[in-house]
């Protein structure tokens, strides 16, 4: 029950945060294309387009992170993590797709077009006010994605900051055009782009990687394995592998505890570990946990031999 809350909680502050971002993008790109058509700026109205992309990614958001707080069921049994994931590889492939089209539409101006652009005082000024109102989002969307421990968020969080990144670009460019630098929002512009699409690519490795069943990073496996290290009945462990799905972990392992414990004495060893696991970790873990008889050679020898403590494995 406890943890049901906690999933509600979760979505309500997701809807939350991703519905003030809607707004922000819905009002920034009606002020950018306005004003880059009166004003003649190309990048602008490019950066207005832009705000409105977000649109698209805050509804995938919304959407993935619902579907993923939903509680296992018959056909999902480990839960529906996946589809948060699933969402966050979305929003990063648009990343992608928005810094290849920044980038495109600044270079193309400049090469093919040889178009020019002064601007002027108006650029300037909804440049200054697209980078303050979408860092602050920024910052906002970064804050509850650490929170709720949400990838699909986080990968949300940086399509803001990628706004705002595209509008230094355009803050640039203004600034170049009234020193009398016609190109320099393109340059700057197509610096920016390449800047989003490496940000994007980033998001969407570390997130296909998880599809890929890629177990967790060092520190969270290291953390693990202390645990089990220091607890007293656990003579050894082996066969440790972890997966995560969404926002949870998922561990299962093989203790080996010494062979004259009842049932009920070595399944008490298995629910202190687990309960200091849940402790330890900074994520949400499942942990299934194998209770074996210890022997003086290690447990069972068939095992690989990358071992700890009187034989332990770490995958």
């Amino acid at each position: 029950m406890a943890e049901m809350k906690e999933q509600g909680s979760t979505a309500r502050d997701v809807r939350r945060v991703t519905l003030w971002g809607a707004v922000v993008n819905v009002l920034l790109a009606v002020l950018k294309i306005v004003g880059g058509k009166l004003s003649g700026s190309i990048a602008l109205v490019a950066d207005g387009v832009h705000s409105l992309s977000d649109l698209l990614t805050d509804l995938v958001v919304v959407v993935g992170v619902s579907l993923g707080a939903r509680p296992p069921d018959d056909s999902h049994p480990y839960g529906h993590g996946r589809f948060e994931t699933l969402a966050a590889i979305i929003v990063a492939l648009s990343l992608v797709g928005v810094g290849i089209y920044l980038a495109w539409e600044a270079s193309s101006s400049m090469l093919v077009h040889h178009q020019k652009s002064y601007p002027g005082q108006v650029m300037v000024i909804l440049a200054l006010v697209s980078i303050a109102a979408k860092e602050a989002i920024y910052r906002v969307t970064r804050r509850v994605a650490r929170r709720t421990k949400s990838p699909a968020v986080l990968a949300n969080a940086w399509h803001h900051r990628s706004d705002a990144l595209s509008s230094v670009a355009v803050l640039l460019g203004g600034a170049a055009g009234m020193l009398g630098f016609p190109h320099g929002d393109h340059v700057a512009g197509i610096v920016v782009g390449l800047m989003v699409v490496i940000a994007g690519g980033k998001i969407a490795l570390d997130e296909v990687s998880e599809i890929l069943e890629k177990g967790v990073d060092e520190a969270m496996l290291a953390g693990i394995q202390a645990v089990l290290d220091r607890h007293p009945e656990v003579k050894s462990w082996h066969k440790l592998r972890t997966r995560k799905l969404g926002r949870e972990v998922f561990a299962d392992v093989h203790v080996l505890v010494e062979p004259d414990l009842s049932v009920r004495q070595g399944h008490a060893i298995a629910d202190e570990v687990e309960a200091e696991l849940r402790t330890a970790t900074k994520d949400p873990i499942n942990i299934s946990i194998h209770i074996e008889p210890f022997d003086e050679d290690g447990g069972d020898q068939s095992l690989p031999p990358s071992v700890g403590r009187a034989g332990r494995s770490s995958r």
